[in-house]
């Protein structure tokens, strides 16, 4: 999903929106939601959207994408980005 939202464009549009990824994935939108600003992905913001540098970047969405397709039981997930202005919390 990630990579998709990073690297292809839906049929007839220029950019995946949130019902669409979900068709194409299988997720709900509001999980495809939920990803995308942990990873601050925004496909519609073309202009300032970048692919994350960090050669772990893969293995990184893999772990939070885990955590939302099968949490722990009686979990609490926090994440915490290193950009000062996002902080997400996920129960």
């Amino acid at each position: 999903m990630v990579v998709a939202t990073l690297e292809e464009a839906p049929a007839g549009a220029t950019h995946w929106t949130r019902a669409s990824m979900a068709r194409r994935s299988g997720l709900s939108e509001s999980t495809i939601g939920r990803i995308w600003r942990a990873f601050d992905l925004k496909p519609h913001r073309t202009t300032t959207f970048k692919l994350s540098a960090d050669p772990l970047f893969v293995e990184k969405v893999v772990d939070v994408v885990g955590l939302y397709h099968d949490p722990p039981e009686r979990a609490v997930v926090l994440c915490v980005d290193e950009k000062s202005q996002f902080v997400c919390h996920e129960r």
